[in-house]
């Protein structure tokens, strides 16, 4: 993707987005600006995602959109989301403005595949987890993204990633929940076997890792506590406060072989060690099979109980980390671990 991204190869419109960390912005592949460096740069597969993850689009090749047509109040109110992230738009401060709600909401359902209220609650919410990723309070996240309460921005992410109420009914259904945690809060999603899911909220692969796991199990996500989910609770809190160094809540995480055995070597790494990906690969039998390690480790959907953060590189400095780089060292400062960015 990145080779399809620095030749500009138009075959890989609507395949993937390009979203660069350093600069804030996502793309098309065939963005004319300046290429950044592989390491600067994800790919995700939908503009959506893109929002969700706290990336504004790219003024060189409008990725929502590149329409010649646009009429100017459509553009307008695109401008005010970029210019004014948490302000709050409703159907009667469109009618103010001269716009019929109505259709306001076809122009975006047709463009952008939604309507502009979820347009603009995606906008608002991924500023939001883009200040929590960064180390932010929750509080005043919420409320410098528009929102009128913490518990607000909670609503607001659980109809993000939920299903509407009528729509998650009845035993088959999985659970989710919002957990607190010191550095940040987190979702854990549990079938009625064990847990499925449990990552930061702000983790910018979390709505494509949500779909994979409804796609897994074929089952709607219902806002709700289950045995599992109460019990993960618990226990992050006894982690957290060093009264714990194992996890006993079942999971059920969907996963490849080799997955499997890359996440159950993982699990075997004890509290307050570390070792890194060549050493998983050859202890798994796959010796020099270190990136195919570090990718099953990025794909790991159950952070901390899966202690990922636990994998360093051979030289015992920081990789990437789906909850950023900042908390894979506070936990394994918790744990006691000394070596943290190559010192040992």
């Amino acid at each position: 993707m990145h080779r399809a991204l620095v030749e500009r190869d138009g075959s890989f419109e609507g395949v993937f987005f390009a979203c660069v960390r350093t600069t804030g912005i996502f793309c098309r592949p065939t963005c004319h600006a300046r290429k950044p460096k592989p390491g600067n740069v994800e790919f995700v597969r939908t503009a959506t995602e893109a929002l969700h993850a706290g990336y504004r689009p790219c003024k060189v090749c409008d990725p929502l959109g590149n329409d010649p047509e646009r009429p100017k109040w459509a553009q307008a109110l695109l401008d005010g989301m970029a210019e004014r992230p948490g302000e709050r738009v409703s159907d009667a401060t469109l009618r103010a403005r001269g716009l019929e709600p109505a259709a306001v909401r076809r122009y975006f359902k047709k463009h952008f595949g939604v309507t502009f209220h979820a347009f603009s609650r995606s906008w608002r919410l991924g500023q939001a987890m883009k200040e929590l990723h960064s180390g932010a309070a929750v509080g005043s996240t919420a409320l410098k993204s528009g929102y009128n309460s913490e518990s607000g921005f909670r609503e607001a992410f659980g109809r993000l990633f939920g299903e509407a109420p009528g729509a998650a009914r009845g035993d088959e259904s999985l659970s989710a929940q919002w957990l607190e945690s010191p550095l940040g809060p987190m979702i854990a999603i549990a079938s009625a076997r064990g847990i499925a899911l449990l990552e930061f909220v702000d983790r910018r692969a979390l709505e494509r890792e949500i779909g994979d796991i409804r796609r897994h199990f074929k089952r709607a996500v219902a806002l709700r506590e289950n045995e599992h989910i109460s019990q993960i609770r618990e226990e992050i809190v006894e982690y957290f406060e060093k009264q714990r160094t194992e996890f006993g809540v079942a999971l059920d995480a969907p996963a490849s072989e080799f997955q499997q055995r890359v996440w159950g070597r993982i699990r075997e790494i004890p509290h307050g060690e570390y070792t890194s990906y060549g050493t998983i690969a050859t202890e798994i039998g796959r010796a020099g099979a270190s990136r195919a390690v570090g990718r099953a480790t990025g794909e790991n959907r159950i952070a901390i109980v899966i202690p990922c953060h636990r994998v360093l590189r051979s030289d015992g400095g920081m990789s990437g980390y789906g909850g950023g780089v900042w908390r894979k060292k506070k936990l394994l400062e918790l744990e006691g671990v000394g070596v943290l960015a190559g010192q040992r």
